[in-house]
């Protein structure tokens, strides 16, 4: 394991770039934050596909290359690091960590994007603030011009997310029962996993970190709904003082307890979505055109999210016989079975 500090390059409007450095700060793990855009980023190498965050790390021949995906990263950063883990030691606690991780990173995006470029308010404010993050020094007109860009870009792209009039009332209900949700189970915890973070405390966090941080129209909701919720954000923001006990995890029937309201959450939404997308992409289908929540969706399929589907059900397969009827026990009658049936 190298001393030097890993480089990641990320800006404050990526959920993804949140998660992953709440991760680098809360393990203690030395890194630099590079802004994207900035000149420490110019000579860095690229990846394949240009997303964010981007991890710097020796490749195979030992020369640096770009690493993207937040949840593959911060299981190649178990491997690498030792100590003030993210990854609950039991394995059936592991796997609700990873689902709720999973619905976070890709049910609540939804929200995340619809909020921020569906709403007139919302999307002046990105537009303004956003470009200004990654061209500083720029000239003013320049910037007007950038935003002006991105802003006609990304609303452009709310049906790749599922972001339309159609599902609009289904993504707004959801984030709302999900404030509520969190607001009940931080009541009586300080993490979603117990007294200490796992992985899907960070997925939450970094979405919610434009939802409740950044973007008007979902913060406003948040303060009136949840306004524990938002000040849980602002603590998870760096938790490099947390001491954490291997006691602190939430234990195997303590989660089948208490995570089971937000398991029946993404039952509800996440789970059907998930199912329906990876069916429309096998028969060739333009469109996802199912009923959520008792609500019709539709939306252009998407096809990683096909691959997480195939991820979580890899996750349940490798559980060992007792561990999987544990995992079957917790999750019967949530709704997310539907993601394991044969």
């Amino acid at each position: 394991m190298s001393a030097a500090p890993r480089r990641i390059v990320g800006v404050p409007a990526s959920p993804y770039s949140r998660k992953l450095r709440a991760v680098l700060r809360y393990r203690r793990i030395p890194h630099q934050w590079v802004m994207r855009g900035s000149p420490e980023n110019r000579d860095l190498p690229r990846p394949r596909v240009d997303l964010l965050p981007q991890l710097i790390a020796p490749g195979p021949d030992g020369s640096p290359e770009a690493l993207t995906d937040s949840t593959p990263l911060i299981r190649r950063l178990e491997s690498l690091y030792a100590g003030r883990s993210v990854i609950p030691p039991d394995p059936l606690v592991a796997f609700l960590d990873a689902l709720i991780e999973d619905y976070a990173d890709e049910w609540l995006t939804k929200a995340m994007f619809h909020y921020r470029w569906a709403f007139a308010p919302d999307v002046s404010h990105a537009a303004a603030i956003l470009p200004r993050w990654i061209m500083a020094g720029a000239p003013e007109a320049d910037v007007v011009a950038a935003g002006r860009a991105f802003q006609e870009r990304q609303v452009g792209r709310l049906s790749v997310v599922g972001s339309n009039p159609t599902t609009a009332p289904t993504i707004e209900a959801s984030y709302l029962r999900l404030l509520g949700l969190l607001d009940a189970r931080l009541g009586s915890a300080r993490f979603v996993m117990g007294d200490r973070p796992g992985a899907a405390d960070f997925a939450l966090y970094g979405q919610l970190t434009q939802l409740v941080g950044f973007d008007p129209t979902p913060r406003a909701i948040a303060l009136g709904a949840a306004p524990r919720v938002v000040a849980w954000v602002d603590l998870v923001e760096d938790l490099s003082g947390l001491e954490p006990h291997e006691a602190g995890w939430v234990t195997r029937d303590g989660a089948v307890t208490v995570l089971r309201p937000l398991l029946t959450e993404i039952g509800r939404v996440y789970a059907p979505f998930l199912v329906a997308n990876a069916a429309a992409l096998d028969r060739g289908a333009d469109l996802v055109d199912c009923t959520i929540d008792g609500r019709p969706w539709t939306q252009r399929p998407f096809p990683y999210q096909r691959k997480c589907l195939h991820w979580l059900r890899e996750a349940w397969d490798a559980l060992h016989e007792g561990d999987g009827a544990a995992a079957r026990e917790a999750i019967e009658g949530t709704g997310c079975e539907m993601l394991f049936a044969p």
